[in-house]
């Protein structure tokens, strides 16, 4: 799970295998593979940075 805020402030956890798509237009937009979309504070990269950590976190580094 990865915490992120949104735009009225309240941080949310959510489940990184889920996320289908991250778009800026101009603030960040997550796609679940559930349909649901979360527009939220981090940037495109900033999602992508927590994922790769939590994973790397969950399944240890990969040479």
């Amino acid at each position: 799970m990865i915490e992120v805020t949104r735009i009225n402030g309240s941080v949310v956890l959510i489940n990184s295998d889920l996320i289908e798509c991250v778009e800026e237009t101009p603030d960040s937009v997550i796609t679940l593979t559930t349909g649901r979309r979360l527009i939220v504070k981090e940037s495109r990269q900033d999602i992508k940075n927590l994922v790769k950590s939590y994973k790397q976190e969950i399944y240890g580094t990969i040479p």
